[in-house]
């Protein structure tokens, strides 16, 4: 076993949040390539994720859009980049075993992120949902400010493309910052989801230009995925997500919090497996 193994954790005397390391500017570069590294890794486990996310987008994008208005469908396209980072928490978990030197299994994957952090996560997904609903009304109110003309001009489409930048500044800015790292914390480590959220706030706050960089990097290739009518989803979603767990690596130092008992990350990073942890784990 590690020494991280038989270190003894003590609860009350833990941070209320985990230091953060100070990135260099274009560190997403690094880690888009590390996540295409894992997508060649897993291309299986990572092309199944990425078809299913697809179909489901593309399936509430057309909804929005058969039963409401262009202006909703929009604002959901939008809204995807808050729903993001709770799309990726199976990936998450498939970087966890590559990195391990262990086999990488979708199923494994996917019962370790909703079965051993369910509770944790469904409050994390709870609060962006509420925030996504409250975004994809204020992007169907913020049509009001869309010129009555047939052939609105630059000039006239002026206010309504400046209200529109700044609701979606303020909605992406908070949730982005709250969910940057905070999902790939309550995976790698035992702690509560408002640590994991002041962590993520944190960081990305003391990282502004780097994540900024990141953020821009994620509403790219969401909107290459969607203009090639979500075809693209299927190899973007997945690096996205794995690079999304890198970054988290490389900023976050959650070495003071507990690893989980049991599940992935309960062993470390290329330490021996615990045959005890392996018997636990032969469900996941």
């Amino acid at each position: 076993m590690t020494s991280e193994t038989n270190k003894a954790f003590d609860k009350n005397t833990m941070p209320f949040v985990a230091p953060c390391r100070t990135l260099s500017p274009f560190a997403a570069f690094r880690w888009l390539r590390l996540g295409i590294a894992d997508y060649r890794r897993a291309p299986r486990q990572s092309l199944i994720y990425g078809v299913v996310m697809a179909i489901i987008m593309a399936l509430l994008s057309f909804g929005a859009w058969l039963y409401g208005s262009i202006w909703f469908m929009l604002a959901m396209l939008g809204g995807f980049v808050f729903l993001a980072p709770l799309s990726c928490i199976g990936l998450y978990a498939i970087s966890a075993q590559l990195e391990r030197g262990q086999q990488p299994s979708l199923k494994r994957s996917l019962r370790a992120a909703f079965r051993r952090h369910l509770g944790n996560e469904m409050v994390f997904a709870i609060i962006l949902l509420v925030i996504f609903l409250v975004w994809a009304r204020a992007g169907a109110i913020v049509s009001v400010f869309f010129p009555t003309g047939a052939h609105p001009n630059i000039s006239e489409l002026r206010g309504y493309l400046a209200v529109g930048t700044l609701v979606g500044a303020v909605f992406a800015s908070v949730t982005f910052s709250a969910s940057a790292f905070s999902l790939p914390m309550l995976m790698h480590r035992d702690v509560d989801s408002v640590t994991a959220v002041v962590t993520s706030i944190n960081a990305v706050l003391r990282n502004k230009f780097a994540m900024m960089l990141w953020l821009a990097l994620i509403v790219s290739g969401l909107i290459i995925g969607a203009a090639t009518a979500f075809i693209g989803m299927v190899f973007i979603l997945p690096v996205i997500g794995y690079a999304a767990w890198h970054g988290y690596l490389e900023t976050i130092d959650a070495g003071e919090f507990p690893r989980h008992t049991v599940g992935i990350t309960a062993q470390a990073k290329n330490a021996p497996e615990n045959p005890t942890t392996s018997s636990e784990n032969a469900d996941d």
